[in-house]
C-alpha cells in the first residue's frame, strides 16, 4: 500500500469507527476501490492498528467523563469494573464460539468474509434497522443513570455477535441495545466506548498473531519494524480523525438525532449491494 491509500483508510477509519457505521464496512469498500485486497493477514493488521488509534482517541475524549461517572468513589469504580468484566466475558465467549464455529463451517479464517459484499450489506442494513428503532423510542421513556448487572450481559452479547461481521456496527449495535434497556443516552455511549477500550488490544494481538502465522507458513522473512511502520503512519491520522467522529456523535446523541445514524446505515447497505452485483455482472 502507498501512504496515500493508507491515510485515506485512516481517515475513514477514524470517522466511520466512533459513528455506528461500522467503520470495517467502510475501510473494506475502500480498499475494494482501490484494488487492495481486505482478506489479506498485513491489511487485517492495519485495520486493527487503525482501531488502536481510535482507540487512544476514545481515551482522550472520554477520559473526563470516565473520572466523573466510573472513578468519583470506590463503590462507583467497583460496580462499573463489574459491569465492564461481565460484558468483556460474554464477548469473548460469544465471539470466540462464533469465529470457531463460522471457520468450521466455511473450512478458513473467518477474515475470509471481509471480500463478502453482500454479507457487508446485511450487517449495515441489520444495525440500520436497530439504530432507528432505538432511535425513534428512546425519550419516550424515563431513562436510568446505572447500568445493571443484565445490562452488561445483553450489550456484552450482541458487542460479540458483532465482531465476526464487518458491517454490524459495533458501537451502533451496544448503544442501541443501551438505549432500548433504558439506560441514559451518555452512560450507554461511555460504557460503549469503554468496553471498546478494554477489546481493541486483545483483538491487535490476535492479528498480530496471525500475521507471524501466516508469514512463517510463507516462509517469507520474519517479522520486523517495517511491517509495523505503515500501519503506525495510519495510527496516527485515526486517531485526529477518531476525536471529530466523537464529538459529532455526541452532539447528534444528545440532540435526539440517533436514528439519522440508522438511516444513513440503510443506504450505505443499499450502495454496497449495488456494488456487489455489480461485480456479479
Amino acid at each position: 500500500m502507498s501512504l496515500i491509500q493508507i491515510v485515506i483508510l485512516a481517515v475513514i477509519q477514524g470517522l466511520a469507527e466512533l459513528l455506528p457505521v461500522s467503520s470495517s464496512a467502510h475501510v473494506i469498500v475502500a480498499a475494494k476501490l482501490m484494488k487492495l485486497q481486505p482478506d489479506a493477514p498485513e491489511f487485517t493488521l492495519l485495520l486493527v492498528m487503525l482501531h488502536t488509534g481510535t482507540m487512544f482517541a476514545v481515551i482522550v475524549y472520554f477520559w473526563h467523563a470516565w473520572q466523573r461517572a466510573f472513578f468519583s468513589s470506590r463503590e462507583a469504580f467497583m460496580r462499573f469494573a463489574r459491569c465492564v468484566i461481565v460484558a468483556t466475558a460474554v464477548t469473548g465467549i460469544l465471539g470466540l464460539g462464533l469465529k470457531v464455529g463460522i471457520e468450521h463451517l466455511i473450512k478458513a479464517d473467518v477474515e475470509e468474509l471481509f471480500n463478502k459484499l453482500w454479507l457487508i450489506a446485511g450487517g449495515l442494513a441489520a444495525v440500520g434497522v436497530l439504530i432507528l428503532i432505538s432511535g425513534l423510542r428512546a425519550g419516550k421513556q424515563p431513562a436510568r443513570e446505572e447500568l445493571t448487572n443484565r445490562d452488561s450481559l445483553a450489550i456484552g452479547a450482541i458487542q460479540g455477535l458483532c465482531l465476526p461481521f464487518r458491517g454490524f456496527s459495533r458501537s451502533g449495535a451496544t448503544i442501541s441495545l443501551g438505549l432500548l434497556l433504558g439506560v441514559v443516552k451518555m452512560r450507554v455511549e461511555e460504557f460503549s466506548f469503554a468496553l471498546a477500550v478494554v477489546l481493541t488490544p486483545a483483538v491487535v494481538g490476535l492479528e498480530a498473531r496471525r500475521l507471524i502465522r501466516h508469514r512463517g507458513e510463507a516462509a517469507g522473512p520474519p517479522i520486523g519494524l517495517h511491517d509495523f511502520l505503515p500501519s503506525l503512519v495510519g495510527m496516527a491520522f485515526s486517531f485526529v480523525a477518531g476525536l471529530v467522529a466523537l464529538r459529532l456523535l455526541s452532539r447528534l446523541l444528545e440532540r435526539g438525532r440517533w436514528w439519522v445514524f440508522g438511516v444513513y446505515c440503510l443506504a450505505a447497505a443499499a450502495g454496497v449491494f449495488v456494488m456487489f452485483l455489480a461485480s456479479r455482472s
